[in-house]
């Protein structure tokens, strides 16, 4: 059974939580202060953390710090009140994997749990050393990609996007999951680095970048790769 640790001080909410993630068929434990959940965390080795930021004894950004500073890579959803784009940011660089804001859904959270085991369980799995798609070879060992057997040569954040969207195999990728799998941080950031870096790709391995074939734009939600 999938093991989910909450550290939230509110008990209503920390009640209601583990209530319907246990409905879910999640195995559940709550810590009501920083301390007690950073302790949990290493002890009890879920496979999620809900980590509320404003805690007491120790707070939510100082628990995820000292998580990635141990080697801790369980992934982490902050879950709070502080809205603010500064916050978040700070979360998802100390290593946050995903950040939801109080009042929030409840189905929209548990979606977002789902999401985050999900992605966890396919990066465990072992990705093949070489894939293709159309004239386009990617080799994942050496970083290389090539087009009708000829070397390309893509900037590093180029290449890691490409694996991203290989990775997602067709599925349509959002802009902001793309900047954290990529570039580990919000996209708010800078809004445009995701489209600059797709247009970089279909000029270098697309045979019309203005009508590409394998790199789709997904109207209002972001990219997908077409093999």
């Amino acid at each position: 059974m999938t093991r989910i640790l909450v550290v939230e001080d509110n008990r209503d909410l920390a009640f209601g939580l583990r209530t319907n993630l246990e409905i879910e068929g999640y195995e559940v434990r709550v810590a009501e202060d920083g301390r007690h959940g950073l302790a949990a965390a290493k002890e009890w080795s879920p496979e999620l953390v809900v980590l509320d930021l404003m805690l007491p004894e120790m707070d939510g950004f100082r628990v995820l710090k000292e998580l990635r500073a141990d080697g801790h890579g369980v992934p982490v959803l902050i879950l709070t009140a502080r809205g603010e784009e500064a916050d978040k940011v700070r979360g998802l660089k100390l290593g946050a994997d995903d950040y939801v804001t109080k009042p929030f859904g409840l189905l929209e959270l548990l979606a977002r749990v789902e999401a985050l085991l999900r992605r966890t369980a396919s990066a465990g799995e072992a990705e093949p050393a070489v894939e293709s798609f159309g004239e386009i070879e990617v080799r994942r060992d050496s970083r290389t990609v090539l087009r009708a057997g000829e070397p390309i040569e893509l900037a590093p954040k180029e290449f890691d996007l490409l694996v991203a969207l290989l990775r997602h195999d067709g599925a349509a990728v959002s802009r902001l999951d793309l900047m954290r799998e990529v570039w580990g941080y919000s996209a708010a950031v800078v809004s445009r680095t995701v489209d600059t870096h797709i247009a970089e790709l279909r000029r270098k391995l697309e045979a019309s970048p203005a009508n590409p074939r394998h790199i789709l734009t997904v109207r209002k939600v972001g990219y997908r790769l077409e093999r």
